[in-house]
């Protein structure tokens, strides 16, 4: 639907890759905590969308109707574990946050 929008230029590849890269700089370059956990949550979110991406399939159709063209579930299937994989991470890295504040403070 991307490549519709916009010519074929900008792909779904094309935007998790630069969503990663915008993560990298911000973890590079940040040095609050929050901000670092923020730009892991970017990379995390553009890694999903390439992987997502690469499992589509131009006109294909659920695994469960017998077509001649399918969609792979596996990347879907990993990728959905990998998002709430990504939150609990992102929890415990905000409590963790929090209790380092309080024991500076």
């Amino acid at each position: 639907m991307l490549e519709s929008l916009t010519g074929g230029y900008i792909t779904g590849g094309t935007v998790g890759i630069t969503l990663v890269l915008i993560g990298l700089y911000g973890l590079m370059t940040k040095t609050d905590l929050v901000k670092q956990v923020i730009a892991i949550n970017v990379i995390s979110t553009g890694v999903v969308l390439y992987f997502t991406n690469l499992g589509y399939v131009e006109g294909g159709e659920a695994p469960l109707i017998s077509s001649t063209v399918m969609v792979d579930p596996l990347p879907a299937t990993l990728m959905l574990t990998t998002l709430v994989i990504d939150v609990a991470i992102t929890s415990f890295a905000l409590a963790l946050i929090m209790r380092i504040e309080e024991d500076a403070s």
